[in-house]
C-alpha cells in the first residue's frame, strides 16, 4: 500500500470517529459535526459502482434502472415546471419535481452524461425561482425540499457556483424558514404521513446544506429525530399501518429515506428502526397484496398496486428476500415503474440479489394497533387462490372510512367482495365539500364511498357507524384448515346494539365465512348486510346469490334462524359531488331483529360449491384460537 493511500485511509477513519462524537453521548446532532463531502444523501462512490456491478448480472436491477433512464429521456424535452396550482395544492408539480430531480440527478451519477445534469439544473432553477412552495399546504414544501436537497448534494461538483447558491438559498427560505413558522409546522405534533414527509424533506435540506448553517440545520434535524417518532408509534405492536396500503408507500417510503440518509450520513438512526412494529411493517405490506396483484384498499387507498422501493430497504436490513416477492412479480409482469422515489430501489438494493427470490411460508397475517387487519391466503404462488382481508379499528384514525368490521375476498382471480377505496380529493373540495372534519355528523361520511352503507360490513337502521367506536380482534388462529380473527364491533353501534361480534375465516384453503353473533338493544332495529361487488348478481332462493364475473361464478349463502330479505342496492352517485362506480352493485340482506335478542348469522362465500347449502357454522366461541 502506498504511503498516500495509508495516509487518506487513517484521515477518514479519524475524520468518521470525531464525527461519530459530535453527534454526542445523548444522541444529538452537533453544530460541530464534519459533513461527509457531497454527494452525502443517501449514495456514495462505493454504492455506485456497486450499482453499476448489480447490473451486469441481475435483470431486474437493469430493468429498475432502464426505467429510471427512459423517464430521464423523456424529461428532456418537456417545458420546465411552472408553479401551478390544483385547488390549495401545488404538490403535483412538488412530486413531479422530486421525480423529475431525482430521476435525472440519478441518470448522470450513473451514467455521466452532461445532458442529464443540464436539464437537472435548468429544473433546480426553474423551482428555485418559484414565489414560494405553498407552506400553507406543507406537503407541497416537504417534497419540493427533497427534490432540491437532492439535486443539489448530487450534482454538487458540477453545478455552476451560482445555481449551486440559489438553490441554497430557496432550500433556506423556501424550505426550512418556513418549517419554523408555527402557522405551517403543526405537522411537528401529529401521528399521520404529514409528520414523515415534512420532517424527511427538511431534513434532507439541513444535510444537503449544513455548512451554510451548521446551527441551524443541527436544531432541524435533532427536532426531526424526536418528532418523527409520533407517527412511527403508531406501527406498534405488528406494523399495520393506520393509514392504509396506499399511505403506507407514502408515509414509510419517506419515514425510510429519513432514516437511510441518518444511517448514510451519522453512522447511526438513533434508534429509529428498533421502534416497536416498524421493521416489522414491510410484512404487512407484503401481505396486503392479494393473488391477483391488488391491494386490500381499505381507507383512503386506490385500488392500484404501488411499486414500493421501500421494501428493498426493509428486504436490506432484514436480510428477508421474500418481503421482495411481490415486488419481483411486479418486474417479471412488467409494471409501468412510475414511483418519484424509484432510485432508491437500487440504492437499498445495492447489496441484493433478485435472482432467486422465494415467497414467504407463513399464509395468515395478522396486525394490531389502531386499525387492525388480519389477512389470510391459500397460496402464494397461485393466481387463483383464494384471498380474505379483514379489518377492524376505527373511523375516526387518519384517512379513515366507516369500514369497520369490512373484508374483501378473492378467488379465481376474481375479487368478488371489493372495496371502492377513496375518492380524489379535489373532486370533493372543489364541490365545496369539507372533507378533512371527521365529527360524527360531518360532511365526509356523507360521501358515498366513506360510509358503513357501501362497505362490506353492517349498517344498522341505515345509520352510521359511531366514529368514536373501537374494534379490536379479540381472537384468531394461523390454522391452516380453519384460519381465522375474530373483532368486537359493539362500540360502532353502542347505540342500537349491546354486542356485535365478528368474525371471518378461511376454510379448508376454499370457503369464506363471515359470521356476526348480534344482541340487539332496547328497541327493535334493522340490520343490513352488505357486499360490493363487480359481479353480475341473480337471487337464487331465500338464502342464496348467484354471482357471475367473465364465466366464474361464486356462491353466497346465509345461514340464520330468522328470515332475511336478500337484496340488492345500486352504487348509482346520488349526488353531484359522489364518484361513479360504473360495473358494481351492493349485494346482501336485511333482517328484523327484536329488542333484546340475541343472533347469529353466517355467510358463506365459496367459488367453486354449488351445494354449499350444506355447510353450517359453530358459534365463534368453538372456533380455533392457535
Amino acid at each position: 500500500m502506498k504511503k498516500n493511500q495509508l495516509i487518506t485511509i487513517t484521515c477518514t477513519i479519524i475524520t468518521l470517529f470525531c464525527s461519530t462524537l459530535a453527534v454526542g453521548q445523548n444522541k444529538e446532532i452537533d453544530s460541530t459535526f464534519k459533513m461527509p463531502p457531497h454527494p452525502r444523501l443517501l449514495i456514495t462512490h462505493e454504492l455506485e459502482k456497486q450499482i453499476l456491478e448489480n447490473l451486469k448480472s441481475d435483470r431486474r436491477f437493469k430493468q429498475i434502472h432502464q426505467a429510471i433512464l427512459s423517464a430521464a429521456d423523456h424529461v428532456l424535452n418537456k417545458p420546465v415546471l411552472e408553479r401551478v396550482m390544483i385547488g390549495k395544492r401545488l404538490l403535483d408539480v412538488s412530486r413531479e419535481a422530486l421525480k423529475r430531480i431525482y430521476y435525472l440527478s440519478y441518470a448522470f451519477r450513473l451514467t455521466h452524461d452532461k445532458k442529464y445534469l443540464a436539464r437537472a439544473e435548468k429544473e433546480l432553477l426553474a423551482v428555485s425561482d418559484f414565489k414560494d412552495w405553498n407552506p400553507s399546504h406543507f406537503l407541497d414544501v416537504g417534497e419540493m425540499t427533497m427534490a432540491l436537497s437532492i439535486g443539489y448534494d448530487w450534482l454538487y461538483q458540477d453545478l455552476a457556483q451560482t445555481t449551486r447558491s440559489i438553490v441554497a438559498l430557496a432550500i433556506l427560505e423556501k424550505g426550512i424558514q418556513p418549517s419554523t413558522d408555527k402557522r405551517y409546522n403543526n405537522w411537528l405534533n401529529i401521528t399521520n404521513n404529514w409528520n414523515q414527509v415534512c420532517n424527511a424533506g427538511i431534513s434532507f435540506g439541513a444535510i444537503a446544506t449544513f455548512e451554510a448553517h451548521p446551527a441551524l440545520s443541527a436544531k432541524l434535524i435533532n427536532r426531526a429525530i424526536k418528532s418523527v417518532i409520533l407517527p412511527m408509534k403508531q406501527y406498534a405492536p405488528d406494523g399495520a399501518y393506520p393509514e392504509g396500503y396506499g399511505y403506507w408507500e407514502y408515509g414509510t417510503s419517506f419515514n425510510v429515506m429519513f432514516i437511510s440518509a441518518l444511517e448514510g450520513v451519522f453512522h447511526h438512526d438513533f434508534d429509529l428502526s428498533a421502534q416497536p412494529g416498524f421493521l416489522k411493517t414491510a410484512d404487512y405490506l407484503a401481505n396486503m397484496t392479494a393473488p391477483s396483484g391488488t391491494p386490500f384498499n381499505y381507507s383512503d387507498s386506490r385500488a392500484a398496486a404501488e411499486f414500493n422501493p421501500a421494501l428493498f430497504w426493509f428486504a436490506s436490513k432484514l436480510n428477508d428476500l421474500g418481503l421482495l416477492w411481490v415486488t419481483k412479480k411486479q418486474l417479471d409482469e412488467q409494471m409501468p415503474l412510475q414511483n418519484r422515489l424509484l432510485p432508491s430501489a437500487m440504492i437499498w438494493g445495492a447489496k441484493l440479489s433478485l435472482n432467486h427470490i422465494q415467497p414467504k411460508t407463513a399464509q395468515f397475517w395478522i396486525g394490531n394497533g389502531p386499525n387492525p387487519v388480519a389477512l389470510m391466503r391459500s397460496s402464494w404462488t397461485d393466481p387463483q387462490a383464494t384471498f380474505l382481508g379483514f379489518k377492524a379499528g376505527s373511523p375516526s384514525v387518519s384517512h379513515g372510512h366507516m369500514d369497520v368490521g369490512s373484508f374483501i375476498m378473492e378467488s379465481q382471480g376474481v375479487r368478488w367482495a371489493m372495496d371502492f377505496g377513496m375518492q380524489e380529493y379535489e373532486s370533493l373540495e372543489s364541490k365545496g365539500i369539507n372533507l378533512w372534519d371527521s365529527k360524527q355528523n360531518a360532511q365526509r361520511w356523507k360521501i358515498f364511498r366513506y360510509n358503513n352503507l357501501a362497505h362490506n360490513t353492517l349498517s344498522i337502521d341505515s345509520t352510521l357507524q359511531n366514529v368514536k367506536g373501537n374494534a379490536a380482534f379479540i381472537s384468531s388462529a394461523d390454522n391452516g384448515q380453519f384460519m381465522n380473527a375474530v373483532a368486537d364491533l359493539s362500540t360502532l353501534y353502542a347505540d342500537k346494539l349491546k354486542k356485535s361480534i365478528r368474525g371471518v375465516a378461511l376454510i379448508n384453503k376454499k370457503t369464506v365465512l363471515i359470521r356476526d353473533e348480534i344482541t340487539v338493544g332496547n328497541t327493535d332495529v334493522t340490520l343490513r348486510w352488505s357486499m360490493v361487488t363487480p359481479a353480475t348478481v341473480q337471487i337464487i332462493d331465500k338464502h342464496t346469490i348467484e354471482l357471475s364475473y367473465e364465466n366464474k361464478k361464486c356462491y353466497l349463502f346465509v345461514d340464520t334462524k330468522s328470515e332475511v330479505k336478500m337484496k340488492t342496492w345500486s352504487t348509482d352517485p346520488v349526488t353531484d359531488y359522489d364518484a361513479k362506480n360504473p360495473g358494481t352493485s351492493i349485494v346482501g340482506f336485511e333482517v328484523k331483529l327484536k329488542a333484546g335478542s340475541q343472533q347469529a348469522i353466517s355467510v358463506f362465500l365459496n367459488a367453486e360449491n354449488p351445494s354449499i347449502k350444506s355447510f353450517s357454522a359453530k358459534p365463534i366461541a368453538s372456533w380455533p384460537t392457535k
